[in-house]
């Protein structure tokens, strides 16, 4: 059961590359909250160098079977908004967005294109403020001796 829900915009970046198997590399570089005035794709900057642009209709959603990898997301040193993204129309747009530290990691492990890009804020305090609500972290047992 979804417990909550936040719609986002990430933010994606081509760069041109002078290497002899690829001519450019795209990534997220950053999320956004999206307060529903964004269009669906808006072009920021072109050069030959480097495109930026900005894709809103994702949601990050929060389920309970998930509440682990939010906390092990929210306690790390530098927390995360994982973006799991596909090539289309020659173009990389992001398809899914997680703030789990597991379903991140499942999202790297998939051998699909994925990036982790610094939590804002604003999805940090979301992030925390639902997990005081809903999450008691397991304690943690010492070593066990025999």
């Amino acid at each position: 059961m979804k417990m909550g829900s936040m719609p986002i915009a990430v933010l994606m970046q081509r760069r041109t590359l002078r290497h002899r198997w690829a001519d450019e590399a795209w990534e997220a570089v950053g999320v956004v909250p999206d307060r529903g005035d964004l269009p669906p794709l808006q072009v920021l900057s072109q050069t030959p160098e480097r495109d930026y642009y900005l894709v809103s209709g994702l949601e990050l959603e929060l389920y309970p079977d998930e509440n682990e990898g939010y906390y092990e997301n929210c306690v790390a040193p530098e927390s995360k908004v994982f973006v799991l993204w596909r090539m289309e129309n020659g173009r990389a747009m992001p398809v899914r967005a997680s703030v789990s530290y597991v379903e991140g990691t499942r999202m790297f492990d998939s051998g699909e294109n994925a990036d982790g890009v610094t939590m804002p804020a604003e999805i940090y305090a979301w992030l925390a403020g639902y997990l005081r609500e809903h999450y008691q972290p397991k304690p943690r047992r010492g070593r066990q001796h025999g």
